[in-house]
């Protein structure tokens, strides 16, 4: 991989870790509640699901890192990683909200074609 495909990869990471960061540990705060358009008991009585999603995309953010850190030689854990962002953002899309394809799947393709394109 080259450098811009390998950054690609890291900016689609550091969002995975931001979605485990809010999921595991904000869902019930302010800011939780206010990104995901949560009342104070919708964001209780779901904190223990979204914990368990944020978990979920702490794997997908630690695949992707481990991924770039082998290098251009073993691109395939890179590309099985993003593929599995690209298919939780069109999943999530559409069934949850619209917006996810555009905040999760859209870098994930972006990351994707680039280091195919290498």
């Amino acid at each position: 991989m080259d450098l811009l495909a390998v950054v690609a990869v890291l900016v689609v990471a550091l969002l995975h870790l931001g979605f485990l960061i809010l999921e595991m540990f904000f869902w019930t705060k302010p800011l939780g509640k206010q990104v995901f358009g949560l009342s104070e008991q919708q964001a209780l009585d779901s904190a223990a699901l979204a914990a368990n999603q944020g978990l979920y995309n702490g794997f997908l953010a630690a695949g992707l890192v481990w991924g770039a850190w082998l290098g251009k030689e073993e691109t395939q854990v890179v590309v099985f990683f993003l593929l599995c962002v690209i298919v939780a953002g069109v999943y999530g899309a559409l069934t949850a909200k619209r917006s996810i394809l555009w905040i999760q799947a859209a870098p994930a393709v972006i990351a994707l074609l680039l280091v195919w394109m290498r």
